[in-house]
């Protein structure tokens, strides 16, 4: 690869190389079962920090536990009442109702806006790579339910990465493909794979031993499915219409081969310029997982959107 190599790396890689991005298991500091009467089937809740505090739902990305969030969750609890999310069939949880394929990401956010329907509030989504997506799909189709919105590396297409003419049409063959190579990838081949990937989506080798060995762990057929619908999910004429006041975070790594910090920013800034209410900043030193990368940087930022 050449020009954002490693941001390209977050996507996926056509050919066959599925990306891997799954923290180690846990259930975040001081974590407890969630009271909320509605019980979603497409992931779990487990709630931390300090009850009657302003909401904040956190959501992992693909193939992540909620334990991705533990470091930035800590920082949280004094001053929030966290929701930490899991889909079912990551990282070892059961699969749950994503078992069954279609509709797997439209599921997650129907479950999501009834959760917080359920609960009676409006809090801040923060949502990583997959789970930024699913924030964004949540906040177009459901515009009251979230205050405001974190979102952590995602864009609205993550399909241009490898391809800038890219649509869904043109997507759909080589998502199918892809899918396919993905549910068949013996279990040797496919830790293989992790173990080339993703170092290319984190700096901190604690956390890339903890994502290539918890990332075996999940269903490999929800993590398809998930990676065929992400392939196939394009807001990028829906992200106008977001009002919801916006924080992005996006990483630039300025060790990695052919990085470019101005085309990256034409990257993120291109994607979201018509997002009326949006705030990027930029996290120097970091590649994806910026929650681990740079968790000092990225909690100055987040805290001081929240505030």
């Amino acid at each position: 690869m050449k020009v954002l190599q490693w941001i390209a790396a977050v996507a996926f890689v056509v050919a066959g190389i599925a990306l891997l991005c799954a923290p180690a298991h846990g259930q975040g500091p001081t974590a407890a079962a969630s009271p909320v009467a509605f019980a979603p089937t497409r992931f779990t809740v487990t709630e931390a920090g300090t009850v009657g505090k302003p909401d904040v739902v956190l959501i992992p990305g693909m193939g992540s536990s909620r334990a991705v969030w533990d470091v930035e969750a800590k920082l949280l609890t004094p001053n929030y009442r966290l929701h930490m999310l899991q889909v079912s069939g990551f990282a070892g949880s059961p699969a749950g109702a994503n078992a069954a394929d279609g509709q797997m990401l439209a599921g997650i956010v129907e479950e999501l806006h009834q959760y917080i329907v359920t609960a009676q509030m409006k809090p801040v989504v923060v949502g990583h790579s997959l789970g930024g997506l699913l924030a964004l799909m949540l906040a177009e189709k459901y515009p009251g339910d979230a205050r405001k919105l974190v979102i952590v590396d995602t864009l609205p297409y993550y399909a241009v990465l490898f391809n800038p003419a890219a649509t869904v049409e043109t997507m759909k063959p080589q998502a199918e493909t892809l899918k396919e190579q993905v549910i068949a990838t013996p279990a040797d081949q496919f830790l293989l794979m992790q173990q080339t990937v993703v170092p290319a989506l984190v700096l901190n080798k604690d956390a890339q031993t903890q994502i290539e060995a918890a990332d075996m762990a999940g269903d490999r057929t929800v993590f398809a499915e998930a990676m065929y619908e992400d392939l196939l999910t394009d807001l990028r004429g829906d992200v106008a219409g977001i009002k919801t006041p916006m924080l992005l975070l996006y990483p630039y790594d300025a060790t990695s081969q052919g990085a470019d910090p101005a085309k990256v920013d034409a990257l993120y800034q291109g994607a979201y310029r018509t997002v009326p209410n949006v705030t990027m900043v930029r996290i120097d030193g970091s590649r994806h997982f910026i929650m681990y990368d740079q968790p000092a940087k990225m909690d100055a930022a987040v805290q001081g959107f929240l505030k």
